[in-house]
């Protein structure tokens, strides 16, 4: 099965660009910017990649996030997780970044934004990935917080296709930032949030009626609610689930136990991502891996599953029927 899904064309749409810091890389950007980490090795580092909740993997994502000081820190970082999906046959990306997260520690926008978005577009041009960059809020921090960020955007919109949310969730409903998603909407960009990761099904409704998403970041919860699921499967809302994050910050006690199976039973759009790789123990593939024994290893939803990856992701429909069509001539090779 390692073999089929290695080679498996599929896409990334929730991907934290910070979330795929390696200890090794963090250590070397440490040592090239003289930033002591609070770890005396690399192996002390991973080891402290053990998490009981959200908030515990947040602390150490933040602090990680401290050494990234140059544009070519963040080129760097992109270019590595690159390296790393190019390998796993990844056609498409569309990564996170979390620009308040360096503005508040004094590093401009055009530093984060540019290294990230150069390395995206030397991978194109040697790797054949496309990409989009979102731009996420951070819904600990107050609205007024999120439109600053969105005014620094807006300069870069060429290099920005949508905004989402995410951080803490727990009490950081998306109602707080219905303001700066309209604005957002207005100027053109895609809107996608995280929601029922850990907060009720409350916040789904609320990242639906009152953000406007066009994808659901997570949406664990939504199985809470019987409603909630007939109408995600009635508009086909995609979902960008992340199966080893869910495990690794104890939203699923137990992989056997993921809601997967029962998602596309319901009839959701799922999607399979990796979140934050480097903190959560795998890249797309090592998802792919982890949840193919709850679907019985079956081929057909595995291909299924990417090609939801195309047909969600903020490409053309062109795009979307040229690798839906991978995946198909993929499958018809093997049968």
């Amino acid at each position: 099965m390692k073999s089929f899904i290695k080679s498996l064309p599929k896409a990334e749409l929730h991907l934290h660009i910070e979330g795929t810091f390696e200890p090794e890389l963090m250590f070397e950007l440490a040592a090239r910017n003289n930033i002591e980490l609070p770890f005396e090795s690399v192996e002390a580092l991973h080891k402290a990649y053990d998490f009981s909740q959200l908030q515990d993997f947040l602390d150490i994502y933040y602090q990680g996030m401290n050494v990234l000081r140059t544009e070519q820190d963040f080129y760097d970082l992109t270019w590595a997780y690159l390296e790393k999906v190019n390998a796993q046959n990844v056609r498409h990306v569309e990564i996170f970044f979390d620009p308040q997260g360096h503005v508040d520690r004094g590093i401009s926008f055009e530093t984060a934004i540019n290294g990230i978005h150069s390395a995206l577009t030397a991978g194109l041009k040697e790797f054949d990935i496309s990409f989009g960059i979102i731009m996420c809020f951070l819904r600990h921090l107050d609205e007024d917080d999120a439109i600053k960020t969105l005014e620094l955007a807006i300069p870069h919109k060429e290099k920005i296709i949508g905004v989402g949310l995410d951080s803490s969730e727990m009490g950081h409903p998306p109602s707080k930032f219905e303001g700066v998603f309209a604005k957002a909407r207005e100027a053109g960009f895609h809107i996608v949030a995280h929601a029922g990761e850990e907060g009720p099904p409350e916040y789904i409704y609320e990242a639906l009626d009152l953000l406007k998403v066009e994808r659901i970041d997570h949406g664990n919860t939504a199985m809470q609610d019987p409603t909630l699921l007939k109408r995600l499967a009635k508009e086909q809302m995609p979902l960008t689930v992340c199966p080893l994050s869910n495990t690794k910050l104890c939203v699923v006690g137990d992989m056997k136990n993921h809601p997967l199976p029962h998602m596309l039973e319901a009839g959701l759009k799922v999607t399979i991502n990796s979140d934050d790789p480097a903190y959560f123990g795998g890249y797309l593939n090592e998802n792919y891996e982890a949840i193919s024994p709850i679907i019985n290893d079956d081929k057909n939803i595995l291909a299924l599953l990417a090609k939801n990856s195309f047909d969600s992701a903020f490409i053309s429909a062109s795009e979307k029927s040229r690798l839906i069509a991978e995946v198909d001539d993929y499958l018809n090779k093997l049968s």
